[in-house]
């Protein structure tokens, strides 16, 4: 194949969705994947619609099964070669730590950051080989901030931003760059349906109903003026065709002056000031 090869995970919605169109409008090859394929035809819609079609196929991938990543892996062999790996599939567990089960987190890491692991495992010998390739890691301004309520969805960012950057370290004598794009809030579904709130934490008998439901509404009341998806998948795309990368690039409204605050700020007065605007 003389295009471009593009992988993304997790495409049937939000950012996933949005950054597989504007690779195809840019003339890469998108290996487009999802959980559930049954998923897939808004985004072949849309692609009609935008005459990229031929461009977008769509496959199976659980990131959280192995099987799913071999029999992926073993079609993208079929291909020849993996010029872009974006790694999106991911969702956000909530709640308060007292009250989530250890099964939760560990559902949380499974998806956000093992999922990665595993995908991202699959690649490396393709790419090492051909020494060339982008992986680019979508994270989250979470990954720079701790927030009450969201504790597994936050650690796992956290977690990814770590091992992202030993991989760039491991990677770069054979030309294969790793990056991190960090989003602020933007209008998707991770924190709709994409968010799972474990259940003791919106018990009206929790010690901590009355924070969680400030939590959502804080989240609500800021709803509207969340970004445009769109301009975190063109970022993507903008990425993917640089010859250079630095390893962070962060997207949406404020979140560069807040991580500058929160470098030069003492903590005290770092939380005083996170506290107040929850309340």
């Amino acid at each position: 194949m003389d295009k471009q090869i593009a992988v993304i995970t997790g495409a049937s919605s939000g950012f996933g969705f949005m950054t597989s169109l504007e690779l195809a409008k840019c003339g890469y090859f998108v290996i487009a994947t999802m959980r559930n394929i049954e998923k897939s035809s808004q985004l072949l819609k849309r692609a009609e619609e935008l005459g990229v079609y031929d461009l977008i196929h769509i496959h199976e991938l659980d990131v959280t099964s192995q099987a799913s990543i071999n029999r992926w892996r073993d079609f993208m062999k079929t291909l020849g070669r993996i010029d872009v790996l974006i790694n999106n599939a991911g969702f956000a567990g909530a709640g308060f730590v007292e009250e989530i089960p250890l099964d939760e987190y560990r559902k949380q890491f499974e998806t956000n950051v093992f999922g990665v692991m595993a995908v991202t495992k699959a690649v490396l010998p393709i790419m090492r080989e051909q020494k060339k390739g982008r992986i680019i890691n979508i994270s989250s301004i979470s990954g720079r901030f701790g927030f009450p309520g969201l504790s597994p969805y936050i650690s796992s960012k956290q977690a990814l931003e770590g091992w992202s950057e030993a991989l760039r370290f491991e990677m770069k004598p054979f030309r294969v760059d790793v990056v991190l794009v960090e989003p602020g809030s933007f209008q998707t579904s991770i924190w709709t349906s994409g968010k799972h709130v474990t259940k003791k934490s919106l018990d009206v008998m929790s010690p901590y109903y009355g924070m969680m439901k400030k939590l959502e509404e804080h989240i609500d009341k800021g709803a509207d003026k969340f970004g445009d998806p769109s301009e975190v998948a063109k970022l993507i795309v903008k990425i993917a065709q640089k010859k250079q990368t630095r390893i962070r690039y962060m997207v949406g409204k404020g979140v560069k002056t807040a991580v500058f605050l929160k470098a030069i700020l003492p903590w005290k007065v770092w939380e005083g000031i996170f506290l107040r605007q929850l309340k």
